[in-house]
């Protein structure tokens, strides 16, 4: 898959759970990648989709951070990016290795997707917009939520003037 769609969907759903670990579930799910290109960089190359991409290693970083041990949420986070990237992976037709010692590689919903094509874009598209129906239905006037302003809220409570909640009334992102 492409970045942008990683980004869009480790950021969509994370901005349902705990929108301000956004930032660090999008660079969770680029790691993959560009841990790939470090190891290059340090003499150490490593084949696409092989040693960083196992799927087994992000759910231990993830299992970690949530039961063991985690500052703020933030290694939780970046593990569920990477989690999030190496799943959309492998719904492409090449697939992501399950385990260090798989010899085969796993496909979810039998990799039907091919990198760069329309498919993918509208799945990510498609868990982006699921995301913010959801979003929008379990986040509150009082809870804080970064990406979405309720203006109306804003307005009738008197965080903002009556100026600019007629600039902001149309803007939903």
């Amino acid at each position: 898959m492409k970045w942008v769609n990683h980004l869009l969907i480790a950021g969509a759903t994370t901005a349902v759970i705990a929108p301000a670990l956004v930032p660090v579930a999008l660079l969770g799910s680029t790691a993959p990648d560009w841990m790939e290109w470090v190891s290059k960089r340090l003499g150490n190359p490593i084949k696409h989709r092989t040693t960083t991409h196992i799927v087994l290693y992000w759910v231990l970083g993830l299992t970690f951070g949530l039961a063991v041990w985690d500052f703020h949420g933030v290694i939780a986070a970046f593990a569920y990016g990477g989690l999030t990237h190496v799943i959309a992976d492998s719904l492409t037709i090449m697939g992501v290795p399950l385990t260090p010692f798989s010899d085969r590689r796993f496909n979810l919903l039998g990799g039907r997707l091919r990198t760069g094509e329309s498919g993918e874009f509208l799945v990510a598209g498609g868990i982006a917009i699921s995301c913010f129906f959801i979003a929008s239905q379990l986040h509150t006037a009082s809870d804080f939520f970064p990406f979405f302003y309720n203006w109306a809220n804003l307005y009738q409570t008197g965080v903002v003037d009556a100026y600019e909640w007629k600039q902001n009334r149309l803007k939903f992102f």
